[in-house]
């Protein structure tokens, strides 16, 4: 039997390569120079992660100011209805999860879209004859967030581009850009009461185009669409044959005076996926309940994108299954009363927050027509000692504790958006304290040329 040695001569403790020798009944076979490694730490953030950027977190987090000690902070910058417990849920909704979570019925894995019983709930809350849905059609997911997230890797690949409303959530380019998709802004009109210029969309569209946003109502401009207007988005839609992502997160939440149309119950032949969930209508956006309602009556999406979404609902394994338990009771047994005094709480502070800043030199509100929010136009032309509206908001802090979100979060700069879910009296005194802090800097056009004839 042959015997065999093997002889490697290294040189050094970091030797790049090594000198091989294979010996073999006393004759020596030389194998050459190889490769050698010596193992080293090196541990890098994914590219995903690096490509992943939120907007709002970036410039909040980089507006290093104090708020006035001498005042206490009234904060109309965070989307979250449950902040100074003015606007609690409905007992019925507390009692439905109680009961599930006592019954011991709901501590195991559902199925990654959800339990069937609880998609043949959500699709009973929204089936119409225009937009009809069985149980098939509902994904539920964790949170509206997810329902967009998934939306969007179902239709897009890297590479693509999808269009998004400017001003517009900032989460919708946040994830693009962590997938590779490239994101293109189409422009709403604030002198429209915040339409979609319908001109500038189309001009975006190409082969490249996956799907197209539409955020209705909207955050963060409160605006809801006309039927009328619905209807020409869909005609582009349908011209370009372009999908339709829509976040109707705020769906319902529309003042007396409008009326709120799912995109879906007027389309004939663009396939949607409705985003929603219960965060906002039923006040637990930390619930984390949300859905993706499947629109495909002319069989466009086909199977492909159902198998798709299905696929990639397994790698969470979907929502929190005690909510989901209660899902049934939530939907159908919350009274009408509970919608109906959160919406008359959020139209009065709308009024009152409109009224108030309406009447400040410097400031162009634009009213409301649902959701939370309310965007407030700055005339910097007559504030010339601030840059934009990150400064603006970031003095508006430090004199009078007042926080809003600067609107360059959203990709609208010159503008700010105030959350009207707050008490009633905390928003007179914000407002009070805004009319203070712009009647302090506020130049009128002679101020101003002043001003800038002295730099």
């Amino acid at each position: 039997m042959d015997s065999y040695l093997i002889q490697v001569n290294g040189h050094g403790d970091h030797a790049p390569m090594l000198d091989v020798h294979l010996k073999t009944n006393g004759n020596s076979i030389s194998l050459g120079k190889v490769k050698g490694r010596k193992p080293r730490w090196a541990v890098r953030a994914s590219e995903m992660s690096k490509k992943t950027f939120n907007p709002v977190r970036a410039i909040v987090d980089s507006m290093k100011v104090e708020p006035n000690p001498k005042k206490a902070m009234i904060s109309l910058s965070l989307g979250d209805p449950t902040v100074f417990g003015n606007l609690p849920t409905n007992d019925e909704v507390t009692q439905a999860v109680k009961e599930v979570l006592d019954s011991g019925r709901y501590n195991g894995y559902a199925p990654s879209v959800g339990y069937q019983s609880c998609r043949e709930a959500v699709a009973a809350y929204y089936n119409c004859p225009e937009a009809p849905l069985e149980a098939q059609d509902v994904i539920l997911t964790s949170g509206c967030s997810q329902a967009i997230e998934l939306a969007l890797a179902v239709l897009a690949n890297p590479g693509q581009n999808i269009l998004v409303p400017r001003p517009g959530f900032s989460l919708y380019k946040t994830l693009a850009l962590s997938m590779g998709i490239e994101v293109k802004l189409y422009n709403l009109l604030p002198e429209k009461a915040w339409e979609i210029d319908l001109k500038h969309l189309e001009s975006l569209v190409d082969e490249k185009t996956a799907c197209l946003i539409v955020n209705n109502p909207s955050n963060p401009c409160g605006s809801v669409f006309s039927k009328s207007h619905l209807q020409k988005i869909l005609a582009v839609a349908s011209r370009q044959c372009v999908p339709i992502l829509a976040d109707e997160i705020y769906g319902d939440m529309v003042f007396a005076d409008c009326k709120y149309e799912p995109i879906a119950t007027l389309s004939t032949n663009v396939p949607i996926l409705s985003c929603g969930g219960l965060a906002k209508r039923w006040l637990v956006p930390g619930w984390r309940m949300g859905w993706i309602l499947i629109h495909d009556r002319r069989d466009i999406f086909g199977n492909e994108i159902r198998d798709g979404l299905l696929r990639l609902s397994q790698r969470i394994l979907g929502p929190c299954t005690i909510v989901q338990g209660a899902l049934e009771r939530i939907l159908h047994q919350t009274p009408p009363e509970f919608y109906h005094n959160t919406l008359s709480i959020l139209k009065s502070n709308a009024d009152l927050c409109y009224a108030a800043l309406s009447a400040i030199p410097g400031l162009q509100p634009v009213r409301p027509a649902g959701a939370m929010y309310l965007m407030v136009g700055i005339e910097m032309e007559h504030f010339p000692e601030f840059e934009n509206d990150v400064e603006f908001t970031e003095r508006l802090i430090s004199e009078q504790s007042v926080f809003c979100l600067p609107a360059t979060c959203f990709e609208y700069p010159n503008f700010f958006r105030v959350v009207i879910t707050v008490p009633e009296e905390m928003i007179l005194e914000a407002c009070s304290r805004i009319q203070e802090f712009c009647e302090m800097h506020y130049q009128g056009a002679e101020g101003a040329q002043d001003l800038e004839c002295d730099k």
